[in-house]
């Protein structure tokens, strides 16, 4: 049996820093949005990066927030350490899983749901659509699907935005909070 590759995340995340501008304004970005909505949270501090691939976004995480990153590629992860966040994060993710039945359990334990997926815009044919990408976009969202999706799952939409456009033509970003 191999041995389990130990990874020193610190050292991971100090390099992505260092070495990518792209991914530090993504992230920030990211981070503003996640922050702006902290006050909906009651202060959120344990996040969830489900799906991360290379693990930027915790690279670039501010002090209040602990981290966990998840993802089946072969990218130095945390893995899920925890059986409830505060937020899970599906960053350009739901697009790539043929259903929610897979994360049902992580996000049944979260307090709230942050997205940015792909939109449509109505004026465009799916198979004119950039974003249109069988065998790898598996789901395609417009945001009423979007948000029946999550509100039959329990949570409410508190906040959206288009945040990345530009640089990310037609990305949405979604902020669901658990209903009382």
């Amino acid at each position: 049996m191999q041995p389990r590759v130990q990874y020193d995340l610190q050292y991971t995340y100090k390099l992505l820093r260092q070495y990518s501008a792209t991914s530090s304004l993504i992230s920030s970005i990211r981070w503003g949005w996640i922050d702006e909505c902290r006050s909906l949270l009651s202060d959120a501090t344990y996040v969830l990066d489900y799906g991360c691939g290379v693990p930027w976004f915790a690279a670039h995480a501010p002090a209040w927030a602990v981290v966990d990153t998840y993802d089946i590629g072969p990218f130095p992860t945390t893995g899920i350490r925890r059986k409830q966040y505060d937020v899970v994060c599906f960053f350009d993710v739901l697009e790539h899983l043929p259903s929610l039945d897979a994360v049902e359990g992580i996000i049944g334990g979260a307090s709230a749901v942050a997205v940015t997926v792909p939109i449509k815009p109505p004026q465009v044919m799916w198979p004119d659509w950039k974003h249109w990408k069988p065998g790898e976009h598996l789901v395609h969202f417009d945001r009423m699907t979007l948000c029946a999706i999550f509100e039959l799952r329990g949570f409410r939409l508190q906040k959206e935005g288009t945040p990345e456009c530009p640089p990310r033509e037609d990305v949405h970003s979604f902020l669901f909070r658990r209903a009382s």
